[in-house]
């Protein structure tokens, strides 16, 4: 089952969700703010993307951090980061079952699903 993580007023997620739909891709939504994210999700996350990957450092979360969290940022640190405040994943993160990719562009998707779904 294919997994599209974000938030629903996100505009990026908003795209993403377009993109699918208009497609005729079967997926579920989850909203990291109502359905909640458990540490092992963000745990394989961050070993298969890296920290670097999953967080977004263009986010005003991101910036809202003290300079001294950011700095010292490494894989452990982001994964209580990320629980506390899950809004400074890069959305949408899209995981396919198989793969999980961040951020959303329509030729990326159209590249993955011509390989898995479409």
């Amino acid at each position: 089952m294919i997994t599209l993580y974000g938030i629903k007023n996100c505009d990026t997620v908003k795209k993403a969700r377009r993109w699918l739909d208009e497609h005729g891709i079967d997926y579920r939504f989850h909203d990291f703010r109502e359905d909640g994210l458990s540490k092992a999700q963000v745990e394989g996350w961050i070993a298969e993307l890296g920290w670097e990957n999953l967080l977004n450092k263009r986010s005003t979360s991101w910036k809202a951090l003290p300079p001294e969290q950011r700095d010292s940022m490494d894989e452990r640190s982001a994964t209580g980061a990320v629980l506390e405040q899950p809004t400074l994943i890069k959305r949408p993160l899209l995981d396919t079952g198989k793969e999980r990719r961040t951020g959303f562009k329509a030729t990326d998707y159209q590249a993955l699903f011509s390989r898995h779904t479409l």
